[in-house]
This record gives structure tokens, C-alpha cells and sequence, in this order.
């Protein structure tokens, strides 16, 4: 048996380096079945190969696969910090930017996956959306310079910062108003060989185009944010950096969808519903 699973190991390992190979962006979900444990999987002709491990630890396949449908798409996601920018597009802003990013922290569990609901909570007054690029982090990283950073960036999925701006406002910290239960949604697809600099973002709600921006417009783009955070932080693989949003925003209420489209990343699509 043990030799049995050895062949089957080396056979989905060559399949997967030729696969790599042949198509310039390599593209990988989490995943669950029939309510089990989440696994990790690269995306190839709508099947799910399974892995050993969360991609920037392990390409090691199992010898498993599924065909897309067949498994529910979790977020792509499993960090242990979540960093956020405030006002990194000009037109977000109002005024001159900050010499140095607008940094903040959300608890990892606000983060749900493409076929999870957005709950707005009961006591909500203004919840909005945010369409962002985020990046996920391929290794350890600290005090690391802005020239070296893309060798820390693993790759790159789309997020809905939502937010609470009657909290945002109240509350001394952003805390609540940004990292509450459900507040941020990724997905679908954590995306490696695309070009983070030169993306384009797109928000959408309930089908109209309310954001649109290029991350080239980015007043600190993801190298110059690790190399940043790193001064201060130690970043570990599967952490993530967030873009910030662009334009203005509006409330979201029950019933409606909030989509964001990244070029060559996908779409994240995610309904509001009533929490109690």
C-alpha cells in the first residue's frame, strides 16, 4: 500500500510540474466536501488537484482530484495576520497622502470564502463595501528592502473589506468596524504569475460598476507595503496584505451582491444577509 501511494505521489507530481509549465499562472483554491476538513488544491481544467499542503509550503500533490463542482470553494486563504491599508488610492482620499501607509490589523477569522453570505449585524446603521487586492505571503519575512520584496509575495486573490462606517467613526479603533464576524470576503482563486502592479480592480454591486481602479495607481504598491510592514512585523507565510479601496463607497443592505473582479484573478461574489 505504502508503494502503491509513493507511485501515485510521484505520478501527480510530474503532472503537476508539467502542468505548471505549461500555463504561465497557477492558480489555487481551499476546499471542502460533504462538510470535512478543508483542504488545500491547484485549479487545473475545472478539476481540483489536491495538495499536501498549502501551496507556498508544499506542491506536493496527493493523487486526488475533483471535479470544481463537486467541492464547496472556502476562502483561499489561511493567514495568521491580516494587514489592511487605509488610503492608498488618491481617489479615496481627500488632501495630500500620508508620508507612510495607513496601517491596520483584522482578526483572521473575518475572513469568509466566495460561497459564504456577508452578515450584516443586527445592530449595523452603514455597512459598505470595499473592492481590494490583497497578496499573500510566501515566506518569512522581516526587515526586508523594497528591491527584494516580490520574492516574498506569493501571489494574489480579491477581498471585500466590509465596513461599518457609523463604528468607524464612533468607535476609537477600527476594530469592530472593519474586522466583525464575516467582514471580509476572498476569493475565489489565490493566483501566482500575474502581474500585481498592473491589475485591474472592479467592484460591482448588484450588477452596476461602482469601483474601477488599476492597482498601478496605488500610492504604496505591495512591495513598497512588505517591505514596510516588515520593518516592524514579521511576516510569515499566508499572511496578507490588503490594498486598500478606491473611490467612494456606499451601504450595502440585505439581498444585495457586492462582486469584485480582478484581471486575471477572478470574481468574488458574495450576498448580504440579516444577522440577528
Amino acid at each position: 500500500m505504502r508503494r502503491l501511494i509513493t507511485l501515485l505521489t510521484g505520478t501527480a507530481l510530474a503532472l503537476g510540474a508539467a502542468l505548471a509549465g505549461a500555463q504561465e499562472l497557477e492558480r489555487f483554491v481551499r476546499y471542502s466536501q460533504d462538510g470535512g476538513d478543508i483542504q488545500w488544491g491547484m485549479v487545473h481544467d475545472g478539476e481540483v488537484w489536491q495538495l499536501a499542503g498549502a501551496p507556498y509550503d508544499t506542491m506536493e500533490h496527493t493523487g486526488a482530484k475533483f471535479p470544481i463542482g463537486d467541492v464547496r470553494l472556502e476562502a483561499p486563504v489561511d493567514p495568521t495576520l491580516v494587514f489592511m491599508t487605509a488610503f492608498n488610492f488618491r481617489s479615496h482620499i481627500t488632501g495630500d497622502p500620508a508620508e507612510y501607509p495607513g496601517l491596520f490589523i483584522v482578526p483572521p477569522n473575518s475572513i469568509v470564502g466566495p460561497q459564504d453570505p456577508i452578515v450584516r449585524p443586527a445592530e449595523s446603521q452603514n455597512l459598505h463595501y470595499e473592492a481590494e487586492m490583497a497578496v499573500v505571503i510566501g515566506k518569512r519575512a522581516e526587515n526586508v528592502s523594497v528591491e527584494d520584496a516580490h520574492e516574498y509575495i506569493f501571489g494574489v486573490t480579491a477581498g471585500n473589506d466590509v465596513s461599518e462606517r457609523a463604528w468607524q467613526g464612533n468607535d476609537i479603533q477600527w476594530v469592530r468596524a472593519k474586522g466583525s464576524r464575516g467582514f471580509n470576503a476572498v476569493g475565489p482563486e489565490l493566483v501566482r504569475g500575474t502581474d500585481y502592479k498592473n491589475l485591474q480592480i472592479t467592484g460591482r454591486h448588484n450588477g452596476e460598476v461602482v469601483q474601477t481602479q488599476n492597482s498601478s495607481d496605488l500610492i504604496f504598491n505591495m512591495e513598497e507595503m512588505v517591505s514596510y510592514i516588515s520593518q516592524y512585523f514579521t511576516l510569515e507565510p499566508g499572511d496578507m496584505i490588503w490594498s486598500g479601496t478606491m473611490g467612494s463607497t456606499r451601504a450595502m443592505v440585505p439581498g444585495d451582491v457586492y462582486e469584485v473582479e480582478i484581471e486575471n484573478v477572478g470574481v468574488l461574489r458574495n450576498e448580504v444577509v440579516q444577522g440577528r
